[in-house]
């Protein structure tokens, strides 16, 4: 999948890379009209091609599924696409597939082992489903984002003095982020 921001817009879109054209070669639908061939190979042929329509359509259905769901993470993570990673927000695979209309299991069958170009950068599609916590102002905050809150207090910590577990956890308070130590 790769995002885009076109014009203020942000655009969706599956990559048309990764798959090839499916369809029917027209010299298979012409030998069934042309009456140089028996009942039975007719037959066959004809259920051939009704085999390969319904894989075209199946795999047209997939490829709809992944946009689909793609626009939906999208939608939720705006925020992250125009500011970063620390602005990733909570999302699950059940809020997704409420906003999609299938179940649960889809949206995981169907994001795995699938990518998405963004602006911040390539990720798994499973990358924007996280945990989260809710803050003081009753806004709820990344896993992602607080744990990349914490790795930025421990890279500017002083390598003599490191910030002890009840420091981050008060620096992170100051941030309306109130975890356990």
């Amino acid at each position: 999948v790769i995002v885009e921001k076109i014009d203020d817009e942000i655009v969706v879109y599956l990559s048309d890379d990764s798959l090839p054209a499916l369809r029917i070669n027209e010299d298979y639908r012409k030998m069934m009209g042309n009456g140089k061939v028996t009942r039975e190979e007719k037959l066959y042929l004809r259920d051939k091609v009704e085999s390969a329509k319904w894989l075209i359509r199946n795999v047209e259905q997939r490829q709809q599924t992944i946009l689909r769901i793609a626009r939906a993470i999208v939608d939720v993570q705006e925020e992250f696409l125009e500011r970063g990673i620390e602005f990733i927000k909570p999302l699950t695979l059940q809020e997704i597939a409420d906003k999609v209309g299938v179940h649960e299991a889809t949206v995981s069958r169907t994001t795995r082992g699938k990518y998405m170009q963004t602006p911040q950068g390539l990720f798994p599609m499973k990358y924007f489903f996280t945990g989260g916590f809710a803050t003081a102002d009753g806004e709820s905050e990344s896993n992602r984002a607080i744990m990349l809150k914490i790795q930025d207090m421990i890279k500017a910590e002083s390598k003599d003095d490191p910030l002890s577990d009840e420091e981050i956890v008060k620096r992170l308070l100051a941030e309306n982020v109130n975890i356990a130590r």
